[in-house]
């Protein structure tokens, strides 16, 4: 069974990152996943997970098709 290492940041820069753009990029999405199939998440970094969710689902974050967005 292949295991999931986040890097300890990871969920706060793609936080940070995602609400600075507006956008959730797909290699966020697949970020998102790795985060969630980590069994060893807190409390702290699914909330995260849940912020950034709402927030697309809400529409102030937009889903896009790119890569990864270029600042």
């Amino acid at each position: 069974m292949l295991q999931v290492n986040l890097l300890p940041t990871a969920l706060s820069e793609l936080f940070v990152q995602a609400t600075t753009s507006g956008t959730l990029t797909l290699a966020d999405r697949y970020g998102l996943m790795a985060a969630l199939l980590d069994e060893s998440l807190g409390d702290e970094e699914r909330s995260v997970i849940d912020r950034l969710l709402r927030a697309a689902c809400k529409g102030r974050v937009k889903i896009v098709e790119q890569l990864s967005v270029v600042m």
